[in-house]
């Protein structure tokens, strides 16, 4: 969206009604599960603006939770037993049930956050949590929702202020696994040198590289 979107705040809700985006079968691109067979579900619509996101987010339509678990059904096709859920930013709104029914039917959950809105999820949803930077450093990651977080994802760059470094949000406590992703800035030679400080991170701090496996392949 390149900080175009709205900025829009949490949904009220029970869950059974959920502003989908899209739903679709993928490898997983970034992060702890990268590579693996998918299927995202994007929600739509995100708290904040990041001006570097190229995410499409805010063409959605309320989908009733049992339509969703048929398309992610569908979409598995007996074959993919990851389900992410992602956005514009989940929390927004209520996926507390949404989980609960995709563990019901088998699934591993992921979700996506950037760590600023904190709901209550059922036991065995992995939590990636990736910080973004504000005019006054990076937004706090709430500390309930740091509790539950399995992992940590960094988007690097060393052309935006604020990316240039990793901040401490309170994974060095908790040894929560740190990645480190370039930053796409849809420039060539930006972008390599964005992998370049990527690989220095990682090699310099013990992070863990993530690339954006998806672009490379040229699938969603």
């Amino acid at each position: 969206m390149r900080g175009t979107n709205p900025l829009r705040s949490p949904e009220p809700g029970d869950g059974r009604i959920l502003q989908v985006q899209d739903i679709f079968p993928t490898l997983q691109g970034e992060g702890p599960f990268a590579g693996e067979p998918a299927v995202f579900v994007r929600l739509g619509g995100c708290n904040l603006a990041c001006d570097f996101c190229d995410t499409e987010f805010e063409i959605f339509r309320a989908m009733p939770l049992d339509q969703v678990m048929e398309e992610v059904r569908k979409a598995a096709a007996g074959v993919r037993e990851l389900a992410v859920i992602t956005g514009g930013e989940p929390l927004r709104q209520n996926i507390a049930p949404l989980c609960k029914h995709l563990l019901g039917h088998g699934f591993r959950v992921q979700i996506e956050t950037n760590g600023t809105l904190f709901r209550a999820l059922p036991e065995g949803v992995s939590i990636v949590c990736s910080p973004k930077p504000s005019a006054a450093g990076y937004y706090p990651v709430r500390p309930d929702l740091l509790e539950r977080v399995n992992a940590l994802k960094f988007i690097v760059s060393r052309h935006r202020l604020g990316y240039g470094e990793v901040a401490e949000v309170g994974q060095t406590p908790r040894r929560i696994p740190v990645y480190v992703q370039p930053m796409d800035e849809a420039d060539a030679r930006k972008n390599a040198e964005n992998r370049a400080l990527a690989m220095e991170l990682a090699q310099a701090r013990g992070y863990r590289l993530s690339l954006q496996l998806h672009k490379i392949l040229g699938i969603p």
